[in-house]
């Protein structure tokens, strides 16, 4: 993956996936979330392809980031 990709992603990531009150629709949190870095990224002149040979499939990879920061809420909560 390009260095333009990579900081690209970890940037958005960053600011855009955190934890929600509703961790039960964490897929379809997703599926907005790669939807809108895709187009985000295109508009930035970051190939969706360059990234995805990289990290896979981005609405798994925001499951995950999800899924991580969700458990990470909990964890801060005490639980």
């Amino acid at each position: 993956m390009s260095e333009k990709a990579i900081e690209f992603l970890q940037e958005w990531i960053t600011e855009k996936v955190q934890v929600r009150p509703a961790p039960a629709g964490i897929e379809r949190e997703a599926e907005i979330l790669a939807k809108q870095c895709a187009a985000q990224a295109a508009e930035a002149g970051v190939a969706i392809e360059d990234i995805e040979e990289e990290v896979g499939d981005l609405e798994e990879l925001m499951t995950t980031k999800l899924e991580d920061a969700v458990e990470a809420e909990e964890k801060s909560k005490g639980g």
